[in-house]
């Protein structure tokens, strides 16, 4: 993924069209573009690279090989002792329409 942004930004880079004017002037601003274009590119890498960190520590976590979950399995010969709680089938929806109560 770092690369394909790398390479994306690089041909952002090498894509601005140049100038024919070889005036001072012109040489000039075609220098502070490119520095300008230069630190944008440093920038937008920098923050691939701390999306990119992100995703490997937020998959490291999903994959879940680092942490123990052994102690909060449940043992089915506990479960006997919880109660069935039956539901309540005799619910009447008429009442939640009448308008004289």
């Amino acid at each position: 993924m770092k690369y394909f942004a790398l390479l994306f930004f690089s041909t952002l880079l090498f894509a601005a069209p140049a100038e024919t004017n070889t005036s001072s002037t012109a040489v000039d601003k075609q220098k502070s573009d490119s520095n300008q274009t230069k630190v944008l590119l440093e920038e937008k890498v920098k923050e691939q690279m701390e999306r990119e960190k992100k995703f490997a520590k937020e998959q490291k976590f999903y994959q879940g090989k680092d942490y123990n979950l052994s102690e909060h399995v449940v043992d089915p010969k506990t479960l006997k002792d919880i109660p069935v709680i039956e539901p309540d089938y005799d619910f009447d929806i008429t009442d939640v329409y009448r308008d004289d109560i």
